[in-house]
Parts: C-alpha cells; sequence; structure tokens
C-alpha cells in the first residue's frame, strides 16, 4: 500500500508472537509480507499467506467507519481479516460478515478469526460481491478496502495484482454490489487514492448513494493527501462532513490524531 507498515516484531522466551517494538512508516509502495502477523490489543493478524496483507489504509478504515448502533456488517474484500476483526471489536453486539475472492486469503482470515476473541460474531467466506447474498438479509454497514490501481504501477505478485487491480473489481461493480446489499439507512465506507474521488462519488450518486463523510490522510505535512476515506448513505446529508489527518509529525511518530484515532487497536 503507499502508506505500508514495517514492523520490529519481538518474540517472547516461551516462542510465543511478541509485541511490536517499532513502527515506521514509509512513503512508497512497501510489502510487509516478510512479516507473518501484526499484534493488534484484542487480536493478531497472520497475513502471510493473504494476498493484502495488513497495512494503514485498512487501520484507518477500520477505526475511521460509523459503527455506532451497527447490527450487520459486510466488510468486502477482506483480505486477512483485518477490518472485519476491527469492526468486531467496536461494534459489540454485530454480526460481521467478510468476504474475498482469493482462498488462500479467506483460509487465513478464518484461521485469524478463530483465535479471535470475536470467532462467534464473524463468518468469513470466499465469495464474488458482484453476486454475493447473506442469508441474514441486507447490511446496515459496508466496509471496503478496493482494488485502487487503475494508473499506479501494479505489484509483482499475481495475486497481489487482482486484490489491487481496479479491472477486477471496477468501481461501478462495487457500487451496483453496494446498493443491492446496503439497508435504506445503512452507510457505505471506503478508503481510496485521492485522484479517485470525484470519480467514485460521481459514480455513487448516480445510484443513489450521497456522500455524507470524508477524511483526506496525509502521510507527512510536506506532502498532499494520498488517501481518502468516504462515508455514503442513501439519505443526503448536508453539509457534508470533510475533515483531514496527519499520520505523521515531523520527529516521525504517529500524529495525536492518528494515535487517538487507533489508540483502541495499536499497542
Amino acid at each position: 500500500m503507499q502508506f505500508g507498515m514495517f514492523l520490529a516484531l519481538v518474540r517472547e522466551s516461551d516462542g510465543s508472537i511478541g509485541t511490536p517494538a517499532a513502527l515506521f512508516m514509509f512513503h512508497r509502495t512497501k510489502r510487509i509480507m516478510s512479516l507473518p502477523y501484526f499484534r493488534f490489543r484484542q487480536f493478531v493478524v497472520r497475513h502471510d499467506a493473504s494476498s493484502m496483507p495488513v497495512g494503514t489504509d485498512g487501520v484507518l478504515l477500520g477505526a475511521w467507519a460509523h459503527l455506532d448502533g451497527a447490527c450487520h456488517v459486510l466488510d468486502i474484500g477482506t483480505g486477512s481479516g483485518l477490518v472485519a476483526l476491527m469492526a468486531a471489536q467496536r461494534a459489540s453486539h454485530a454480526q460481521v460478515e467478510g468476504i474475498d475472492i482469493d482462498l488462500p486469503s479467506v483460509e487465513q482470515a478464518q484461521q485469524n478469526v478463530q483465535e479471535s476473541p470475536f470467532a462467534s460474531r464473524i463468518s468469513i467466506r470466499q465469495a464474488d460481491v458482484r453476486v454475493f447474498t447473506s442469508q441474514q438479509g441486507a447490511f446496515d454497514c459496508i466496509l471496503s478496502n478496493p482494488p485502487f490501481f487503475v494508473n499506479d504501477v501494479l505489484p509483482p505478485s499475481e495475486r497481489r495484482m487482482m486484490a489491487r487491480n481496479a479491472q477486477a473489481l471496477p468501481a461501478e461493480s462495487l457500487l451496483d454490489a453496494v446498493v443491492r446489499l446496503l439497508t435504506d439507512d445503512g452507510r457505505f465506507s471506503v478508503v481510496l487514492p485521492t485522484s479517485s474521488q470525484t470519480t467514485f462519488v460521481g459514480l455513487a450518486l448516480e445510484r443513489g448513494l450521497h456522500l455524507t463523510r470524508s477524511l483526506h490522510v496525509r502521510t507527512v505535512m510536506r506532502k498532499p493527501p494520498k488517501r481518502v476515506l468516504l462515508e455514503f448513505s442513501r439519505q443526503r446529508v448536508l453539509p457534508v462532513e470533510c475533515s483531514e489527518m496527519l499520520l505523521q509529525s515531523a520527529d516521525g511518530a504517529r500524529s495525536p490524531e492518528y494515535a487517538r484515532l487507533t489508540q483502541d487497536f495499536y499497542l
């Protein structure tokens, strides 16, 4: 991801997974597949078999999305199960479903869920959202960290390329699925490159989905925002709540606002 993360991990003397000893933000695409797990406060995410390892985009989405009162949550493109796990932690009474087309990712997400405190409330399965239906009906909260490499450099791994190539799931197909699966008063939250925002918002509006909130994300102050988080609903809400967040302070540490947003998750 553009906001890659690298962890220096400590392994305990008994061989169990250690806690993050350091976290560094990178400003260009990095993979962290060589690091097989990431420990959060309430769960561990193993991602060495996933097409989409843990990254800042997913953490931002899982921490920022509006989940108050959510009962039925869908994570589209769940990858390692990170966003689904974060949603289950935040929405303590919600049933969460995660779907992905990549079988190894699904199997590892299932393992992560089974080893978490939220196993009874999360289900993960292999499915294409374009034909997906849930036996529990529509969702009042839908989350997605979707493919977004439209004009960007594609990553080398074929599976990762599929996970990150917008041709695998065009914005139109994603939004059509959201319209079909979202309750009348539900919310849809997504993380995208800022360069995709105008087109995506226009496509959503054509389908009756109105922008209600946005958060532009800067890695460092001297650089323009590279990511934006967007929230949509079927109801028009004015004014649209627009804000901006800086991830990294001048000293290289997490910014105060990023630390506050993620304090329930990062160690």
